[in-house]
């Protein structure tokens, strides 16, 4: 019986790979207005702290802050038509999330993506999970408010569940909302920058992390 009450996983990197689409929709934004194209080893590096910061990570680094939310406004655009092309869950997720449900552990995701198009995901790949994603209201992760707001609608304290992540972000999200945290290394950020930036330990299959979750 797993001590856990709940399990609270981020989106992108942890739940699906959605980085051949976010590299889509910015390259062709970029490339429409004169920059250069970025490797999907360089969009890797930059997402983690929503769209507006990827944005700006994805231009030149001089870049005035009125053209990055200028560029910023067209890729949300773009990325709104175009989130679930080549998005995917990654291996064994999907049951996962199915086998916690069925041991009773409440199950929830919190994105730093706009809720409608995090909900839009759940909605396909994870029906009937709760979802919080960002409203522009409550400040996004490492913050830990919309962590701290999806317990409250579960009815569960920090000290009961687990937050489920694949980076420096979500590393930073668990201490700041007073929670355990079981880091994968899956995602996008490799096992060596995980334990550098505080990762107890990185996880490598979803087969283990249940097995984390259930010791």
């Amino acid at each position: 019986m797993s001590r856990y009450r709940a399990v609270l996983f981020d989106m992108d990197g942890t739940l699906l790979d959605t980085l051949q689409d976010m590299r889509a929709s910015m390259n062709r934004v970029l490339s429409a207005n004169h920059y250069p194209p970025r490797s999907l080893a360089e969009l890797r590096l930059y997402v983690g702290n929503g769209a507006r910061n990827l944005t700006r990570r994805a231009l030149p680094p001089d870049t005035p802050e009125d053209e990055v939310e200028r560029v910023f406004a067209l890729y949300r655009q773009e990325y709104r038509t175009h989130f679930c092309v080549d998005t995917v869950p990654y291996p064994g997720v999907t049951e996962l999330l199915e086998r916690l449900r069925m041991q009773g552990i409440a199950v929830a995701i919190v994105s730093n993506k706009p809720h409608a198009t995090a909900a839009a995901l759940t909605g396909t790949f994870f029906p009937g999970v709760l979802t919080v994603g960002d409203d522009g209201v409550h400040p996004r992760k490492p913050a830990p408010d919309n962590v701290l707001r999806t317990l409250e609608q579960l009815g569960v304290a920090p000290e009961e569940a687990l937050y489920v992540g694949d980076s420096e972000v979500d590393i930073a999200t668990a201490r700041n909302a007073g929670m355990d945290a079981a880091i994968v290394g899956w995602g996008f950020r490799d096992r060596d920058f995980l334990l550098q930036s505080g990762a107890e330990e990185v996880i490598s299959t979803a087969e283990e992390l249940w097995k984390k979750i259930t010791a």
